[in-house]
């Protein structure tokens, strides 16, 4: 009769099995089916015995934990001798101190104030940061004694060239520091790769807690090492908006990097073009190329923003500027999927069939994506039959070698 275990030779398995796990829980060290520990050993596999009286399981820590007062705000009941010099200044891997941790947290105020001198707030980090850096960054710059806040203070630099001034600019922060240090020099310091304080703030959203008559046409123009002027910065993070519109003249934002890119390139890669002045939008402004041949006409077409722009200005021949490849904003907007962000009045036959320099019109890039649905049934491509699709993607296949 055949068993559930494969007949007679796998009851005569299983059997076996059985015995030899009988026999390995019946080996030495058994007795009467119950193993013998021996002594000192614990079973892995029998309860531990238990614990009496109320010892802890951990033997209790012999000094504050000065790191975890820092971040819970509960330094002030620590011992004194827990906020030595020799402890605050403890580095650890990266070389941060528990007088970086301090500033970073805001609990400089709850120091000593022997702590809170020049050598010990200039202590630098492996990446050339002290704790002003930090305090600056998180807008905890007004726990330093005032009189402490000087130019050569402030100008500490860090490893990348960030001064503290950067950092307090950066974060929105520079109210914090005595407004007669703020100079037109020191608003143009430069990091190593050329970013002066406006361009930190610009990248940060802190350029409307500058003070106002820094932001200048001349000062905003100044560029860093990518060639990037402010308003590229703000732009590309969509800050433009922070800037006042008086200063977004046209000739500005003409303004092009080491790669040829306009702050209009910037702010139509980034998603942000409405905060452009919409009466710069226009052919003459969207039209200009890059050193690659990319314009910002076709960057909005990618990027889905047609409908930002004003419809007036969405001429044909500015749908029809051709970039490097020979395509079209028309070829971009239909491989992205945003020909409907145009007018259906523009999305004739003749330019839906308008090809590229390899020969590919707009309606087969709509078709091959699966967007064809947004062009008008008169110029809408029919679509492929499964035959016509399995001889596509036939066409398409290469051989590995």
């Amino acid at each position: 009769m055949a068993s559930f275990f494969g007949g007679s030779a796998g009851v005569a398995g299983f059997v076996s099995v059985g015995f030899i796990a009988f026999n390995v829980f019946s080996a030495p060290g058994m007795a009467n089916g119950k193993r013998r520990r021996r002594p000192g050993r614990q079973s892995f596999w029998l309860p531990a015995a238990r614990r009496t009286g109320f010892a802890p399981l951990l033997p209790a820590m012999d000094k504050p934990d000065l790191l975890a007062a820092i971040r819970e705000g509960t330094v002030a009941q620590l011992p004194p001798a827990a906020l030595s010099p020799g402890h605050l200044l403890a580095r650890n891997a990266s070389g941060n101190t528990p007088l970086h941790l301090a500033a970073r947290h805001g609990r400089l105020a709850d120091l000593p104030a022997a702590v809170l001198s020049v050598d010990h707030l200039t202590v630098k980090n492996d990446a050339g940061y002290t704790p002003l850096h930090h305090a600056a960054r998180h807008g905890f710059l007004d726990q330093v004694p005032p009189g402490l806040l000087d130019a050569d203070l402030l100008g500490q630099r860090s490893n990348a060239g960030v001064t503290v001034f950067h950092a307090a600019a950066a974060s929105g922060h520079l109210a914090q520091i005595p407004a007669g240090l703020i100079t037109e020099e020191v608003v143009l310091r430069r990091t190593d790769v050329g970013n002066t304080l406006l361009h930190e703030a610009a990248e940060n959203g802190t350029l409307d807690r500058v003070p106002a008559h820094f932001l200048t046409p001349g000062h905003l123009a100044t560029k860093n090492l990518g060639g990037e002027t402010v308003l590229h910065v703000a732009a590309f993070n969509g800050h433009l908006d922070q800037v006042p519109e008086p200063l977004l003249a046209a000739a500005a934002l003409r303004e092009t990097t080491s790669a040829g890119d306009t702050v209009f390139h910037a702010a139509a890669i980034s998603g942000h073009l409405e905060q452009i002045p919409a009466h710069l939008l226009v052919r003459e402004n969207l039209a200009i190329t890059s050193k690659s041949g990319f314009t910002a006409i076709h960057a909005a077409a990618e990027t889905g923003q047609l409908s930002k722009i004003p419809v007036e200005q969405l001429t044909p021949e500015l749908l029809l500027t051709r970039n490097d490849n020979g395509d079209t904003p028309l070829h971009a907007a239909a491989y992205e999927g945003h020909l409907d962000q145009l007018p259906k009045a523009l999305l004739t036959p003749e330019r839906i069939a308008t090809r590229n320099y390899d020969g590919i019109t707009v309606a087969q890039l709509a078709l091959e994506r699966g967007f064809h649905e947004q062009i008008p049934l008169a110029a809408r491509p029919k679509a492929a039959s499964p035959f016509r699709r399995f001889l596509t993607r036939l066409g398409k296949f290469s051989l590995p070698w």
